[in-house]
């Protein structure tokens, strides 16, 4: 078995995240919560340190101090650990002026300290992604093949060619071409490496182990913006490139789409990925926080984090994040509620623009409350069609789903519901 002693974990902090507004709005995608009590960061780092890479880098640039924040208060390894989790901010310097222009670009302006950690291997990792990796068996293949470059890589469903980075592979697992989402089925057709009618083809997780020197040389010697877009394809032709075969729960959590649904398959006992697994736990943030608390309340198919106070509610098939508070008579359905940062003190100044909580009978269904919002009493949000677009006051429809921004104050009364549906 490969020792991941020798591998710095490099994981790219996204751009601007404009598919997934307004949750990015004031803070960067990985720093987006999910499953109540997590952030995105929280899987790429446990995922690393679950494997025994513990020295990990955090390359960020837009809307960084929420994910700051979150990584200094949580992956701190004590005095006497070789360890560490660093953030790599995007930074102008007199040799460059400009910010990263893609994510090659991020690492190749974060050279010198990749050469710095003194590691022979360097695995680069998206920060929003959703799936539980052991990279020890990636850096096996990686290793024994004496690979140049180890791409991780996914059976892919003949509908869903069109939506990602295809390759390739021979029987030895060596990748030797790679389209990107093909359209044409004539293309498709070549790029067939499994036999699997249903699955027939390998794309890329975006997930790579590379030789250090060699991810150096080929940042120095030519301008790639993008990995999956411009350094693999071109690599594959002058490199040793393997793939390294990942067949469990995988998604990329980049629309509000795929958020929503993302995070409620886990509500049910057959949930697509398992955060209960105590042999590779999903760390974060340690609260102190007390036990929820439901009162007369009739609970179906709910995740619900610490410190909530429930009341006479009616919740079904929802996320209910940390610290929610939920007031008598509401009914909440198909729903993510990301809870508040702080408790808020009774008779406070801020509880004069409404409380910190979902305020009495309200119904919310299909939607989205980011933190720290106060929903006044008698709110309705209702579900819109799923290709439904819309901006509203303190609201927006992205993907047919309602989405209250951060700190958003609903007053009472405050009817969200399909123009159809109001006649």
């Amino acid at each position: 078995m490969a020792s991941t002693d020798d591998i710095l974990g490099v994981i790219l902090g996204g751009g601007r995240g404009t598919r997934l507004y307004p949750l990015t709005q004031q803070r960067s995608k990985p720093a987006v919560p999910i499953a109540g009590k997590y952030r995105l960061i929280d899987i790429p780092i446990s995922n690393c340190i679950n494997s025994g890479i513990y020295r990990i880098a955090v390359l960020t640039q837009f809307n960084s101090v929420s994910l700051h924040r979150h990584i200094a208060r949580t992956y701190n390894f004590d005095a006497f650990h070789t360890g560490w989790v660093q953030i790599w901010a995007a930074e102008q310097t007199v040799e460059n002026m400009n910010w990263y222009q893609g994510t090659a670009d991020a690492v190749r302006k974060q050279i010198m300290e990749i050469r710095s950690a003194r590691t022979e291997h360097v695995l680069i990792m998206a920060g929003d992604h959703l799936y539980r990796m052991d990279f020890k068996k990636m850096a096996d293949v990686h290793l024994s093949h004496n690979a140049d470059i180890t791409v991780a890589v996914q059976p892919v469903l003949k509908s869903d060619a069109g939506r990602y980075g295809i390759l390739k592979v021979d029987p030895s697992g060596l990748i030797t071409d790679f389209v990107e989402k093909p359209k044409d089925p004539e293309v498709q057709a070549r790029f067939v490496s499994r036999n699997d009618p249903e699955k027939p083809f390998l794309g890329s997780m975006g997930i790579y182990l590379f030789k250090t020197d060699v991810l150096c040389d080929l940042l120095h010697q030519h301008d790639y913006d993008d990995f999956g877009a411009h350094l693999i394809p071109a690599a594959i032709k002058t490199h040793t490139v393997y793939g390294y075969n990942f067949e469990g729960y995988w998604e990329d959590i980049g629309t509000i789409r795929s958020f929503y649904d993302t995070n409620l398959a886990l509500t049910g006992t057959n949930s697509p990925f398992n955060f209960f697994d105590q042999r590779a736990p999903i760390y974060s943030h340690p609260r102190f926080l007390p036990g929820s608390t439901v009162e007369e309340s009739q609970l179906t198919q709910v995740l619900m984090a610490e410190g909530c106070c429930i009341e006479k509610a009616t919740i079904t098939h929802s996320i209910i994040g940390l610290r929610s508070q939920i007031r008598r008579n509401t009914t909440i359905k198909d729903s993510i509620l990301m809870g508040n940062d702080y408790y808020e003190r009774p008779g406070s100044p801020e509880a004069v623009n409404g409380a910190l909580e979902i305020g009495p009978d309200c119904y919310i269904e299909g939607a989205i409350i980011d933190k720290n919002c106060r929903i006044g009493k008698g709110t309705i949000i209702k579900k819109f069609p799923d290709d439904a677009e819309l901006d509203g006051k303190g609201w927006v429809v992205r993907d047919g789903i309602v989405v209250i921004p951060k700190s958003t104050n609903l007053p009472p009364g405050t009817r969200i519901i399909p123009e159809e549906q109001l006649k």
